[in-house]
């Protein structure tokens, strides 16, 4: 971590909530389906708006009562769904109100068809919340000449100077968020020029030229070339987990934060799970940050014991802070006993829950020795875990 980086005011990722607008219908996109759900390479438009924000545990998304069947296939369980209203400002306010009393200090307001928004302007937005600002949004200054017009006609004028193309997120002090909502009179162009009437300063930070809102038929062509081009620029890491802890008395093992029944148990400093220490271990080596022991040393008494989603929710929070998401895991156990098969979709969900990721990252399997070595001779279990970490733009 960089020096600057440590210094500046901490703003912890569970106080603050993402809110995705998605219930509009996009009209000016044409065509039968609204342009959250178009494709975009490969992946909904608003599953990459989602995407953007893995790092963040509360995350709500408002979306049409229509496709609220569809919302709940794709996206149950990982976001709040929160059915939106006929207008923009309406099903904002909808989110807003589902987050009241849950502990949340500040939320970010993001556009569902924004799906292009990078780690680097959202942490923008953060750091000004966290340095104090109680509204934050990026914007772009206007460099063009700016022409009144009737048809194709250029009727007049416009001075650029001041002026500011606005993007989300925009971040604010949910109270005061709250508080504007409650007082609004009439429309608004976004959420910073409700707080702005109520006498809050709204702090620009940099914003993105990539960070497109879908709008036009040819915006979507747009954001292909740019995730074309971002994926020849992809900082990825592979890392690699090994573990290996005996067996002690017992009546149960903890395998991938699963309790699996066992005539013996697994001896260790901490809950002694093989699988989630390899994989942990898989995260730190792709960042280059060493192995479990330099993180939580096991001569510290206050690890004894401990639970190891401890160990592996600090390994995938220091990825995210670091700007990078999972690609993929891949845990191996090797093992003659216990079975492993039945229990190997509850730890794939288990890690996943875990990391803040979708289950289909992960990949959870077993092996045997065909009875050679010590894990053939049932004196212990093995682990070997590959973890890809992906940073983009």
């Amino acid at each position: 971590m960089s020096s600057d980086t440590a210094s500046r005011p901490a703003l912890p990722h569970d106080r603050i909530a993402v809110l995705i607008t998605a219930a509009g219908r996009g009209t000016r996109m044409g065509g039968a389906m609204p342009k959250q759900w178009l494709d975009l390479s490969g992946r909904s438009v608003l599953a990459c708006s989602i995407d953007a924000f893995a790092g963040f545990e509360r995350i709500v998304v408002t979306v049409h009562p229509e496709d609220m069947d569809r919302a709940i296939a794709e996206h149950g369980g990982r976001v709040t769904l929160v059915a939106g209203a006929e207008s923009r400002s309406g099903s904002v306010r909808a989110g807003l109100e589902a987050l009241e009393g849950s502990g949340i200090s500040h939320v970010l307001i993001h556009d569902g068809a924004r799906p292009l928004v990078t780690p680097a302007t959202i942490r923008a937005v953060v750091d000004a919340l966290a340095e104090g600002a109680e509204a934050a949004a990026p914007g772009l200054a206007v460099t063009d000449a700016l022409w009144r017009g009737d048809a194709a006609t250029v009727t007049g004028f416009a001075d650029r100077t001041g002026l500011f193309r606005a993007q989300t997120p925009q971040g604010f002090s949910l109270p005061v968020i709250l508080a504007a909502y409650c007082a609004a009179a009439g429309g608004a162009a976004d959420d910073v020029e409700l707080v702005q009437r109520q006498g809050v300063a709204v702090r620009i930070v940099p914003g993105d030229e990539d960070n497109l809102k879908i709008t036009w038929p040819g915006d979507m062509e747009r954001a292909g070339r740019i995730l074309r081009m971002r994926g020849n620029d992809m900082d990825v890491r592979l890392g690699n987990g090994y573990d290996v802890h005996a067996f002690g008395p017992g009546d149960h093992v903890w395998l991938c934060g699963v309790k699996v029944p066992h005539d013996k148990g697994l001896m260790g400093h901490s809950d002694a799970d093989v699988g989630m220490h390899a994989l942990t271990d898989a995260i730190y080596g792709a960042l280059a940050q060493g192995d479990i022991g330099r993180h939580f040393p096991p001569s510290d008494p206050q690890w004894k014991g401990a639970a190891s989603e401890i160990f592996l929710r600090h390994a995938a929070e220091l990825a995210r802070g670091m700007g990078y998401r999972l690609g993929n895991a891949d845990v191996t156990l090797v093992c003659e006993r216990p079975k492993i098969g039945p229990h190997a979709t509850a730890m794939q969900a288990q890690l996943a829950e875990i990391m803040g990721v979708e289950a289909d990252r992960v990949s959870v399997k077993a092996t045997t020795s065909e009875r050679l070595g010590f894990t053939g001779r049932e004196e212990g279990i093995a682990s070997i875990a590959t973890a890809t970490l992906i940073r983009e733009g």
